[in-house]
This record gives C-alpha cells, structure tokens and sequence, in this order.
C-alpha cells in the first residue's frame, strides 16, 4: 500500500534530481516559491472545482461557470507571491484558503503579534517585515488591525476566574509613558503576581493609572474577589499609597509584609553616597535578626549610631515596623520567599525590556496589549514551584489552620 509519506518522498526525489537549480531554493524567485504558488493555485482550483460542481473544461449546464482567473498578490511566511485567483460569472465563490479581500495567509498574523510583544512599533514591523518578505507592502493599518484583535484577549484574561486561596501575592509597578488628550502623561502599571498552592506562580492581573491611592486599591483588589480570590495568605508589596487600608478593608486576616529591599532602598534616598556601604551594613542586622525582639535591638543599635546624621532612617523602619517584621515568625528557609518582591521585580524587569523599545504607548490598550503578550512568553517558563515551596507549605498549613 502506497502511503502519502511514500508519494512526498518520490515528489522529492524527482526535485532533488531534476535539473532545477537548488541554490536558489530560498530566493524570492526560487523553487520553493514557485512550488508554493503551484500549490496555493492548485488548491484554489479544487476549491472552485468543488464550488462550480465540474471540473475545468468540462462542459457544464448549472447556470454558472468559470470566468478566468484575476491576479493576487499574497504574503506568506516566505515573501511576497502573485498568484492567479479563479473566477465564476455569477462572483459567487469565495475561496476558504485565501478568502476574498485578504492579503496573507496563516502565519504572518502569528509573525505579527511575535514581533508586537518584543516591544516593537507598528512602523518597526511594517520594516521588519518588508525586509523578511523580499520587500512586501504590509499597512500599518493592517498591523494594527491583527494587534487590536488581542483586546478581547486581554479583557477575557483579565476577568478570567481565579483560585480561591492563593497563600502569598506580590504587587508592584513599572511606569510608562501614554499618549492621551494630545498630553505625554507617565502612568503606573500595577502588577499582581500570585502563587498558588501548588506553588506556581501566576499574574492575575494588570491595572493602569495617573495616581495610586485606597479607592484605587479597593477597585483592583474588590475586583480579586470579585474573580474568586476568596482569601490571601501573605501580601508583599512596596509601601504603595493606600495598599494597608485597602487590603484589612477586602482581606482583613491577611498579613501585609514591606518589602525589605524597597525599605532599604528608601532609606538611602538621603544618605551620602560615602556612607551609603556603611549604612546597609549596620541594618542588615535588623532583617537578618533570628527573632523580632533581636531585630528591635539591632535598630536600637542603628539609631543610636545614626540618627543624630539621619533620623528619617529609623523613623520610617519604626513607623512600618509591624509590616516589615511578619517574616520573622518563619523559619530561616522560607524567609527570603516572603520578605522581598524579587519574584515580581524579576519579571517586571522583563517587562521593561519590551516597554522601553516604545517610548511613548499611543493608548492605555496598546500598553494592555504589549503586556499581555510579553506575559504569555514570559510565564510559558513558569513549570515549577518556587524554592522552598514545600517548607513554607507545610508552615502555612499550621499556623493557617482551616483557610488552606
């Protein structure tokens, strides 16, 4: 029994000892091309053949008929090709392959949207694309048309459902700038990275705004819950305008821990670039301190040295001081998946890598889209749990008893 496998191989061996010339296989004029216009032609004929129910000069009395063909040019992921479209006198058939009115066939949207979610503008794509195509004419109309296509994306994966209990959820932001009222306005993106019980991380959401504040917080995380996100174990976040208010107001049992890494970062907003070594040496005894009553006795030790030069130090370790120490009550192992926002910060750095290859977004939907698309190839990484994932499980299940 002949198999399609055995006909492709046989079709092959007669390219491959014909007299055709291979070196120019991959040119715009080259045998591949032809091949795939062969193809593409053949394929259509089938279809009107299929449509007009004879095949070509055949003799026919259905009351329609074939009436020549028209030429198309077409974008395919190999380049530009110009092929012979057929025709019937009734204009009644519409092929399925290359439908009437379009331009390219599978594979260049995806191309579109690739190139889109590396940060790239419109007019860089449309470049890009003359130059991989042997120098086709794409619109920036219709590159923006594919892109727009993603909102809906985007709107369904923001209010997708999410898991009831998630035990801990970093938030923060990176800023870009966006077009709107004729005005170049620089506008926070908040981000929420979650991980789940199984301890895989997810982003469960994305929000845009001029300003932060409690109403701000109470919209975004209303709108968790709203999704399913019933409880919440642990949130780390930046000293973010509102962020405590917000949280005991829709999760009053979670513990709020301040990022240790943005506290140390604000405390040497003001300090001397030759004392700034100094300074983070004599506080890392305080988030380093095996017990909280430790770590309040290496503040003491930090203000006695350092107030009288810089009293907006502790003053603002003392003022935080009760979110800043909850990971003190867990072990050594699972401290560091607490206190800081690496997880989030490590992937918003990602992010900034797609954002700054556009310097000004021309709407809060193209920064939607670009984000989103960054995040798909982002998290496609995202297959297992977070270090120390088991031991800090198996803490939680004992001191959240009956919330897991």
């Amino acid at each position: 029994m002949i198999t399609k496998n055995d006909n492709l191989s046989k079709a092959l061996d007669l390219i491959a000892e014909s007299e055709a010339d291979l070196s120019n296989l991959f040119k715009e004029d080259g045998l591949l091309n032809r091949l795939t216009k062969g193809l593409v032609e053949r394929a259509l004929q089938a279809e009107a053949k299929t449509h007009l129910g004879y095949d070509k000069y055949e003799h026919t009395t259905s009351g329609n008929s074939r009436n020549g063909t028209s030429k198309k040019n077409i974008i395919t992921e190999k380049g530009s090709l110009e092929i012979e479209v057929p025709r019937d006198r009734n204009g009644q058939f519409e092929p399925v392959l290359i439908p009437k009115r379009s331009t390219r066939i599978e594979g260049l949207d995806d191309k579109i949207i690739s190139l889109y979610a590396k940060g790239m503008s419109v007019t860089d794509i449309q470049t890009q694309l003359k130059e991989l195509y042997g120098g086709a004419e794409i619109s920036t109309s219709l590159i923006s048309q594919i892109t727009n296509d993603i909102i809906d994306e985007v709107k369904a994966w923001q209010t997708r459902p999410l898991e009831a209990v998630y035990p801990l959820i970093f938030f923060d932001c990176l800023f870009v700038k966006v077009r709107q009222d004729k005005r170049i306005l620089n506008k926070a993106v908040y981000v929420a990275l979650g991980v789940d019980l199984s301890g895989k991380k997810d982003i469960l959401g994305l929000w845009i705004s001029e300003n932060e504040g409690a109403k701000f917080w109470l919209n975004n995380l209303t709108e968790l819950k709203n999704r399913g996100l019933q409880d919440i174990l642990i949130a780390c976040t930046d000293n973010l305008t509102g962020m405590s208010e917000a949280i005991a107001a829709v999760y009053p049992k979670v513990e709020h821990q301040l990022c240790i890494v943005h506290q140390i970062r604000n405390s040497l907003r003001y300090v001397s670039y030759k004392d700034r070594k100094t300074v983070v040496t004599d506080l890392n005894p305080i988030y380093t301190a095996n017990t909280i009553a430790a770590a309040e006795a290496a503040l003491e030790e930090f203000r006695a040295k350092w107030d009288k030069q810089y009293p907006q130090i502790s003053k603002s370790w003392c003022t935080h001081w009760d979110n800043l120490v909850i990971f003190l009550q867990y072990p050594p192992e699972i401290r560091k998946v607490i206190y800081t926002t690496n997880a989030i910060e490590s992937f918003n750095s990602q992010l900034r890598k797609v954002t700054k290859n556009k310097r000004v977004f021309p709407s809060d939907d193209a920064v939607f889209k670009t984000l989103f698309l960054a995040i798909g190839y982002i998290t496609k990484k995202w297959t297992m749990p977070i270090r120390n994932w088991n031991e800090a499980m198996a803490h939680f299940l004992i001191k959240f008893e009956g919330r897991i």
